[in-house]
């Protein structure tokens, strides 16, 4: 039944990732931890392999759109490496505890972002020539990269939600583009993580591979059909979803645990 149940979250988490550049990966810790019963020290590198996997079957569609920034990609994902190294030091000194609440809180920031319109693109970074000022756009991508990378090796997330809207609003790539490059970094990050945290990996790997299998499939699948779907929408329902998981988790940390 845990296997069965282990497959169908992970169609879904695989989708959302697939469809909103990594948005779905803020699930996929609270699902391994409350529905699949598996330890935080697990859960995290565990969810780095899902999130890792899914986002590079959900970056070739995008790669052979040309769809990727690969030079942006580049900066967030060597700032980015370097954060999720400094998250994952950090969090082996702190509670269970003290990561859930943490987690919760950027649960809640994330649905906030993703409740925002991007409807009016960045000119900050831009040439009049609708270019890229790599010499005003490198800063401000570094402090973001590396903010994403601590966040993705404390809490085992991919970071999309903080990644699309700085490549939209402040450095004003189009939403198909950011989405693409969204993953690549996710991807990097990912890695850099999992390969810092792979001792809490193999405690359970029938489990382990059935989620990150169905992540695989549901990625692939939403890749296909990502531009048919009314993707502001999905955006503004996934983060009420978000806000509700995130009171959930809140309300077990402090007062069931």
């Amino acid at each position: 039944m845990t296997l069965v149940l282990a497959l169908i979250l992970g169609v879904a988490v695989g989708i959302l990732l697939g469809l909103l550049g990594g948005g779905g990966s803020i699930l996929a810790v609270p699902v391994l931890v409350y529905a699949l019963g598996l330890p935080l020290s697990e859960a995290i590198p565990t969810s780095l392999l899902v999130i890792g996997i899914a986002s590079a079957t959900g970056a070739i569609p995008k790669v052979r759109a040309r769809l990727i920034e690969w030079r942006l990609a580049a900066i967030f994902a060597a700032t980015g490496i370097v954060g999720t190294l400094v998250g994952t030091a950090v969090g082996r000194h702190l509670p269970d505890t003290a990561v859930m609440i943490g987690f919760a809180i950027v649960m809640i920031i994330a649905g906030t972002r993703m409740l925002r319109t991007n409807d009016d693109l960045g000119t900050a970074c831009r040439t009049d020539n609708s270019g890229i000022d790599w010499r005003r756009c490198a800063p401000r991508s570094i402090p973001t990269g590396f903010g994403v990378g601590v966040l993705t090796g404390l809490f085992g997330v991919g970071g999309g939600f903080l990644i699309i809207p700085a490549l939209v609003l402040l450095l004003g790539i189009e939403m198909s583009v950011a989405v693409g490059t969204s993953l690549v970094v996710i991807v990097a990050n990912s890695a850099a993580g999992l390969l810092a945290q792979s001792g809490g990996l193999g405690g359970n790997w029938p489990l382990t591979v059935t989620f990150a299998a169905a992540a695989i499939v549901g990625s692939l699948a939403a890749g296909r059909f990502s531009n048919r779907v009314d993707a502001d929408k999905l955006r503004q329902w996934f983060a009420y979803l978000v806000f509700a998981v995130a009171g959930y988790v809140l309300v077990d940390t402090l007062f069931l645990s």
